[in-house]
């Protein structure tokens, strides 16, 4: 067996602890970075990543696993670059290295990267390791004759700023389209990350701050355990109105906007639109002597939480669909920007100040123009493996039915949205809140419009109910204010759809949030944010 597959063979399915530290830290000399090295090979992993020639001999001194070693170079664009230079690669082998990372990023490839590899394979015959932010990188990296393709990068370059999370579905593109072995590495913070990067097809998994920097790792914590902002500035981006305020901990609006939404003027308008509410809505605060802490925005469309991208969003939120709304936000204010889908918001909003507080299992329902859904599973909104979860208001309730907005047919939301409930009144009935109306009043038609809609959202729901057995359904948005026939119909036909209903204790509630559910909903989501 040649040293480069040994190597190969040595790392694959095993966790690479990197072991470094800068200039600085409590950390920083190479006989610590040796005991990181040992602790690891006592926790049970397959190979070690450093830095520099000198580190990588006191490893080798210390444990007898492979290394992966990098040198840290600034260049004359005032930026780091990884390994550089041949030379740098040749002393980290003199020092013991078994395999050479090097930065083979756009911004790598212009400063000779792809050269240095094919010469480290032709004159050291070390394995090259090349650190990539994009496919179309690895692609050339390989083809220059990298043995392994790590993700180190993504995340890091001008091409991906904004991706701040761990991303398998990368790593299953890599280890798709390429034939070499791919190495997950970058933002990989947990062990069940890690075991997804294998699942997704990484031939191993590279940790490090998350193992070897304690100062991170106490970052971590202490920013997950600091207590709510004293207030926040609260978003709420409606179809035509924007609702904003400033809101604090406990829940209470103490200043307030309306501001009709650009929506048809498209994303960068709408960007802008956020910008100046955020900003006009801060110097509401200063002139009542506040200063929020963070902003918290709920928007229509899915949302990746975490980064404040939006992930997709149907036509009708025009052009909404990639917008980097957090770091955009973030860059105009200087503040922490939590953004969130609107129906999921709502959920959170009545998990801090509404209805399910203290409950840990809930679904919480939007009822309007659209119908929206956000679940609490064990204390905590699900979002799904993609960000698409709760989408309560497109589960099939009639096969091959109405046309949905979403592109679908029989969704729930074309059988009890507002249009609806005027469909089934018919003609003489100018809204759906004229519907109501008429039905508390006694009106048969309207009665029974109402409740043929109350029939159609539980056979949704009750969907919901059967897989997440929640203790409590929140119904709110402005179908649901004084109509307490939908409540009570609703109730009942959910009752009768779910298996034993009595042994659930489901319980149905009305949102307490009112009229500003939404920016409520925002707030909560900037203060739950770490």
């Amino acid at each position: 067996m040649s040293t480069h597959d040994e190597f190969l063979q040595k790392i694959r399915g095993g966790l690479i602890v990197s072991c470094q530290a800068l200039r600085g830290e409590a950390f920083r000399d190479s006989a610590s970075i040796a005991r990181f090295a040992r602790a690891a090979v006592d926790g049970g992993a397959a190979g070690i990543r450093a830095a520099g020639p000198e580190d990588i001999r006191a490893i080798r001194a210390a444990v007898d696993l492979p290394v992966i070693g990098i040198e840290k170079r600034m260049m004359e664009d005032g930026r780091i670059l990884i390994t550089p230079t041949f030379e740098d690669a040749r002393a980290l082998v003199e020092a013991g290295a078994s395999a050479i990372a090097i930065d083979c990023t756009t911004r790598g490839q212009r400063f000779g990267a792809l050269d240095v590899v094919r010469r480290i394979r032709e004159e050291l015959g070390a394995p090259v390791m090349a650190d990539i932010a994009t496919l179309e990188e690895a692609v050339a990296a390989e083809a220059a004759g990298a043995s392994i393709a790590g993700s180190t990068m993504r995340g890091y370059t001008d091409e991906t700023e904004g991706v701040d999370v761990f991303q398998p579905e990368f790593i299953r593109e890599l280890a798709g389209r390429l034939g070499i072995p791919v190495i997950a590495e970058g933002r990989v913070n947990t062990p069940r990350e890690a075991a997804e990067a294998l699942r997704a097809g990484a031939w191993a998994v590279v940790v490090g701050a998350a193992i070897t920097r304690p100062h991170e790792v106490t970052r971590w914590f202490v920013k997950a355990m600091r207590p709510a902002p004293d207030c926040v500035v609260a978003i709420d981006l409606g179809g035509t109105n924007t609702k904003s305020g400033i809101v604090t901990a406990a829940g209470k609006l103490l200043e307030e906007r309306t501001t009709p939404t650009p929506f048809s003027s498209g994303r960068r308008a709408l960007l802008e639109h956020l910008k100046r509410i955020t900003a006009d809505t801060r110097e509401d605060a200063q002139r009542i002597g506040r200063r929020p802490e963070r902003v918290g925005i709920a928007t229509g469309g899915w949302v990746e939480p975490r980064s404040g991208r939006i992930v997709f969003a149907t036509d009708y939120v025009p052009g909404w669909t990639g917008a980097e709304v957090a770091r955009e936000v973030r860059e105009s204010c200087g503040l922490e920007v939590a953004v969130e889908n609107d129906a999921n918001a709502a959920a959170v909003g009545e998990h801090w100040f509404g209805a399910a507080r203290g409950v840990d299992h809930f679904l919480c329902v939007t009822l309007g123009t659209g119908i929206g859904g956000g679940c609490y599973v064990g204390g905590r909104l699900n979002h799904g493996a993609r960000c698409f979860a709760n989408a309560l208001g497109h589960v099939c309730v009639v096969a091959d039915g109405r046309p949905c907005f979403c592109g679908l047919k029989g969704c729930v939301e074309a059988y009890a949205s507002a249009a609806a409930l005027v469909g089934y009144a018919g003609s003489g009935y100018a809204s759906a809140k004229a519907v109501i109306e008429a039905a508390n009043a006694g009106d048969r038609t309207a009665l029974d419009a109402v409740r043929t809609l109350a029939r159609y959202l539980a056979m949704g729901i009750s969907s919901a109910v059967q897989v997440l057995d929640p203790e409590l359904v929140i119904l709110s948005g402005g179908l649901v204010q004084s109509n307490p026939t939908l409540i009570e119909e609703f109730t009942r036909e959910l009752r009768s759809r779910v298996i034993v209903p009595e042994q659930r204790g489901l319980r149905v509630a009305v949102s307490t949030l009112g009229y500003h559910a939404g920016v409520l909903g925002a707030a909560a989501v900037a203060m739950e944010r770490e």
